[in-house]
Order: structure tokens, then C-alpha cells, then sequence
């Protein structure tokens, strides 16, 4: 039995919830995957998180972005079972390289891995999602909305989903409602499915249809060389962003998880969570920033919270109904909010490279940052055999490439 099932406990963990829920929906909302078992995926990849690093991290793992776009090119060019395949194998790479970690130190990733590598990756991810946001925006995939209202009115819904988030994420904390400011997915995604629903634009056929209790619709994986080429390498940024997750609730909480669990047991546990997500037909996981801010503002650290939320994500992906529910959101209300998070992605890879004063008056520095940039948006593809790289995976391999033989001597320096 579970320790400290309070009742206050219990209501923080449905708070808890609805914190991670927004962005967790909108992965399997934007790809196509099922909704319900993404929550599924999320919960269960919560509890093996908790169970392999000892119950002692305050963390939810929910989607990851980062796999958008590999998730997004597989799905149209192989199908998605494929980009789940590349998911399952990138989940065990993480398992790989936390092995290593119990022999190697940690400052080594860093040297292989600076700054001004991890910035473009990080750039690049919202950058390549930044077209899918535009269409979603437009109604490219809402043609009932677009008969209904026009490409016009579906910008003003898009827009209006927008403002919501913004006005949530800057005005809220000025009026004291600095718990309510965390949530702008969550909070824009109901304004604008209100005015969608309002306007009549929304059918809820499926809804009605739906079961009140039954099983997500699990789907499993297929494996191919092209799709793990294209997935893999972007567990590279995901590991990155799980060290500075894992440092950063260590600081909110006031304890070392690098040391205790230790990096490798976190790193095993969220790949873990990847794989048996890819598994199941669930998006990658990853410990969320989310959750780190909503442990800072509610001050609660314990971790039983998270363990809640997972176990009511699962009984939220178990109500057919609900998950239909999510499927009705709008394109164009997708796209609102999809502007605003995809743009915060590539703002947040320009902001680790300004932390850590990448100086790009450093020639070798702005040839890495450049090269990766342009491999990364242009289109290019490498192939040997049945192994393909491009995009993010590309330009990751090229950035680490070009930093070992640079070899740049200070990121903080004009001279190489």
C-alpha cells in the first residue's frame, strides 16, 4: 500500500495531473498517436521511474516533444508503427548510456556534448515544428472549419487560443495566481475549444459513440533501419534535457539525485519508461520542466504526489469517452497554442546558449552553430544502405562531428 494516501495527497496528485495533462495530450494530438495511451504510457512510465530510482525523485514523466518531428517524417514516410520501433530502440540507448555513467564521469557528456552543440538541437526542434504549427493554424487539417468559417476564421480562433496562453503566462502571476500560470496549455486549449464549440464547429459524434470504460488502443511497433536512424539521434537532446531536469528538482527539493539515486538509475528509468512506451504505442517519455515548476511554486515535494498523478492518468486513458473528447480539440486550436510552445522550444535552446556565453564571434563555435542549422532545416539527407540520416538526427551527428575535430578551446572565448 502506497504511504501517506491522504486525502490532501490525493488532491494534489489530481492537481498534479492536470498540470502535466495539456502538454501530454497534445503530442498524440499533433502526430496521430492515441491519446489514451499516451496517458497510459505516461502513467506507467511514471511508476517505473519511481520504482527504478527508489521512490526518491519527485518527477512526472510525460510526452516529449523532442520526437515530434521524427515521429511527424517516419509516420508519413514508413507509418507510425515504424517511428514507435525507433522510440523502443532510443529508450534503450538511454539504458546504455546510463550504464556507462556508472563507470564514466559525468563531466564528460558535457565535452562531448557543450552548448553550443545541444543550443541548435534544441532550436532546431521547434524551428522543424514550426510549419505544423502554421497549418494546424490555418485549418489545413480542419476542412470542415475551413468550409464553415474560412482560412480567416480559423487564424481568429488560432489567435484568439494564442492570446489565452500568453495572457495566462505574463498577466496571472501579476493577479496572484502564480499556480494557475503553469497551466497555459491547459487553460488556451479549453478557452479555444469553448469559443470552437460556441461557434458550432465542433462534432461530437464520437463522443457520444464512445464507452464509458474500455482500453486504449495499443499498438505495436515495427523496426526498420531508416526509422531508428531518424529517432535515435534525438535521444541525444533528451538525454541532455534529463540532466538538467534531474539537477534542477535536486535544487527545488535541496538534494543531490545526481549522486542518490544517481544519473544512471534516473537515466534507466526514463528509457525504460521510452521503450515500454514505444512499446505499447505511447510517445517517448521524459521528465518534465512542468513538473519541476509546479514542485517549486506548490512546495511540495513529496514524492507520493507524482505516483497519484500517474495512477490517475491511467484511469483517465481507461474512459474512451474522455480520450474522444480530446480528439474533437479543433486544428486551429492546436495550432494557437502549438505557435507559442514551438516558438518557447527554439527560445529555450537560445537561452542555454546565452547561459552558458557561446561567444559566436568565435569562428569555430558559429561553424558548428551554423552547419548544424542549415543541415537541419534544409533538407538534407545522408544514406549508406538502408541508414538515413536528416533533420534533427543530421544535424546532431554533425554538430558532435565538428566539435571533436574543431575542437574549440572555450565557448566563452572569440578564439578558437
Amino acid at each position: 500500500m502506497e504511504k501517506n494516501l491522504t486525502g490532501k495527497n490525493v488532491v494534489m496528485g489530481l492537481q498534479h495531473t492536470f498540470v502535466m495533462f495539456g502538454a501530454t495530450v497534445l503530442v498524440p494530438i499533433l502526430t496521430g498517436l492515441d491519446v489514451g495511451v499516451t496517458l497510459f504510457a505516461a502513467g506507467v512510465g511514471t511508476w517505473i521511474f519511481h520504482i527504478l530510482t527508489g521512490f526518491k525523485v519527485p518527477v512526472f514523466l510525460g510526452s516529449s516533444f523532442a520526437f515530434i518531428p521524427g515521429l511527424i517524417a517516419v509516420g508519413a514516410s514508413q507509418g507510425l508503427p515504424y517511428a514507435l520501433g525507433g522510440i523502443v530502440v532510443a529508450g534503450l540507448l538511454y539504458v546504455v548510456v546510463g550504464t556507462i555513467f556508472k563507470f564514466v564521469s559525468y563531466e564528460h557528456l558535457h565535452k562531448i556534448l557543450p552548448a553550443h552543440v545541444t543550443g541548435p538541437m534544441i532550436i532546431l526542434i521547434g524551428l522543424i515544428l514550426a510549419p505544423v504549427a502554421v497549418q494546424n493554424a490555418k485549418g489545413d487539417f480542419s476542412k470542415p472549419i475551413v468550409d464553415a468559417i474560412g482560412v480567416n476564421g480559423a487564424w481568429g480562433i488560432a489567435l484568439f487560443t494564442f492570446a489565452v496562453g500568453v495572457f495566462v503566462k505574463i498577466a496571472f502571476p501579476k493577479f496572484g495566481w502564480k499556480f494557475l500560470s503553469n497551466l497555459p496549455v491547459l487553460i488556451s486549449l479549453v478557452a479555444g475549444y469553448v469559443l470552437a464549440a460556441l461557434l458550432g464547429l465542433i462534432d461530437f459524434t464520437s463522443v457520444s459513440e464512445a464507452a464509458w470504460i474500455g482500453i486504449p488502443k495499443f499498438t505495436l511497433p515495427k523496426f526498420s533501419v531508416e526509422a531508428i536512424s531518424v529517432m535515435v539521434p534525438i535521444a541525444i537532446v533528451t538525454m541532455v534535457e534529463h540532466f538538467g531536469d534531474v539537477l534542477a528538482i535536486g535544487n527545488v527539493v535541496g538534494k543531490d539525485f545526481i549522486k542518490d539515486p544517481g544519473i544512471t538509475r534516473t537515466l534507466w528509468g526514463d528509457g525504460i519508461a521510452t521503450s515500454v512506451a514505444g512499446l505499447i504505442g505511447g510517445p517517448a517519455n521524459t521528465t518534465y520542466s512542468e513538473n519541476t515548476g509546479a514542485v517549486a511554486l506548490t512546495g511540495v515535494f513529496n514524492p507520493v504526489i507524482m505516483r497519484i498523478a500517474a495512477t490517475f492518468a491511467i484511469a483517465l486513458a481507461m474512459i474512451p469517452k474522455f480520450t474522444a473528447l480530446i480528439g474533437t480539440i479543433p486544428g486551429p486550436v492546436i495550432g494557437g497554442i502549438s505557435i507559442l510552445l514551438f516558438g518557447m522550444i527554439s527560445s529555450i535552446g537560445i537561452k542555454n546558449m546565452v547561459d552558458a556565453r557561446v561567444n559566436l564571434s568565435n569562428a569555430k563555435l558559429l561553424i558548428i552553430t551554423a552547419t548544424m542549422l542549415v543541415l537541419g532545416l534544409g533538407g538534407a539527407t545522408f544514406a549508406f544502405g538502408n541508414f538515413k540520416l536528416s533533420g534533427l538526427g543530421l544535424a546532431a551527428i554533425a554538430g558532435i562531428l565538428l566539435n571533436l575535430i574543431l575542437r574549440p578551446k572555450d565557448a566563452t572565448s572569440a578564439e578558437g
